[in-house]
């Protein structure tokens, strides 16, 4: 099972380390022909999305690697939950269910890494 959970963090870390290196790099005029939600926000929030997501993503890695305060690892995927509820809740609110598969994928893989690395693998 542990191996699996680090499959899973790898996956999550690249999937939130590219989208969150993406908001914070692009100007928001590119990322806007991409992602129709930074059309309703402001530059700072898209921004600021972006830095919790590459947190979030060293968060799934760094501290299992190193040992040092493994218990972040599991807060990270905590944090990761909670930032692809807000997604969904911004995609239901946009376009309906259209963009939802995929915040929905990254919430649930998330949840699962949250529930192995607090009750059934816990890093040490």
């Amino acid at each position: 099972m542990n191996i699996v959970l680090w499959v899973v963090q790898v996956l999550l870390a690249i999937a939130f380390l590219g989208a969150g290196f993406m908001k914070v790099s692009q100007p928001i005029d590119k990322l806007k022909t991409n992602m129709d939600w930074v059309t309703h926000t402001t530059p700072p929030i898209v921004k600021l999305i972006g830095a919790l997501e590459i947190l979030g993503g060293l968060g799934l890695l760094l501290p299992g690697l190193t040992h040092i305060l493994p218990i972040l690892t599991a807060l990270a995927a905590v944090g990761l939950v909670l930032t692809m509820i807000g997604a969904a809740i911004v995609h239901i609110r946009l376009k309906g269910t259209a963009g939802l598969a995929v915040p929905i994928i990254l919430l649930l893989l998330s949840l699962f890494v949250v529930i192995g690395r607090f009750a059934i693998v816990p890093l040490s």
